[in-house]
């Protein structure tokens, strides 16, 4: 086979490729508007999810904390799987491969340790932090709350 006719079999694979991806796009969106239901009611407009009717507005100011620990959970996340990706050529990479993972991890580590250290993982308001280190608050009273 010529140069010529290799590079049009191959536009013309990906020219099929985009007609069968722009032709499946379009025979759901059209099979959507043909088969859906067309009442209209109040019902209709409200919002649901989860079987459970809204209560409230949905704009919940969140405490950057929530963010913050969001955040090092993605870290983490990825960090271990890198990991997983060192374990898996744990053979090729020998004990050069296991020493750099283990600093791997104490970097990891030292990370956790500073996070907790300053208190980013730290969930509770700070008020009660100040009434529990006062030794204001007793057993009984933490129940309660």
């Amino acid at each position: 086979m010529s140069i010529t006719t290799e590079i049009t079999a191959h536009y013309w694979a990906f020219a099929v490729f985009i007609a069968g991806a722009v032709g499946l796009c379009c025979f759901m969106l059209l099979g959507g508007y043909l088969l859906g239901g067309r009442a209209h009611s109040r019902s209709k407009n409200v919002p649901f999810e989860s079987g459970i009717d809204p209560v409230g507005t949905a704009r919940l100011r969140l405490s950057s904390k929530f963010y913050l620990v969001a955040m090092f959970f993605v870290i983490f996340d990825v960090e271990a799987l890198y990991l997983y990706a060192w374990s898996v050529s744990i053979r090729e990479v020998g004990w050069v491969g296991f020493f750099e993972a283990a600093i791997f991890i104490f970097v990891l580590l030292a990370g956790l340790v500073y996070l907790v250290r300053i208190g980013a993982l730290d969930w509770t308001p700070e008020r009660s932090q100040r009434l529990h280190r006062a030794g204001k608050i007793t057993e009984n009273q933490r129940h309660q709350q």
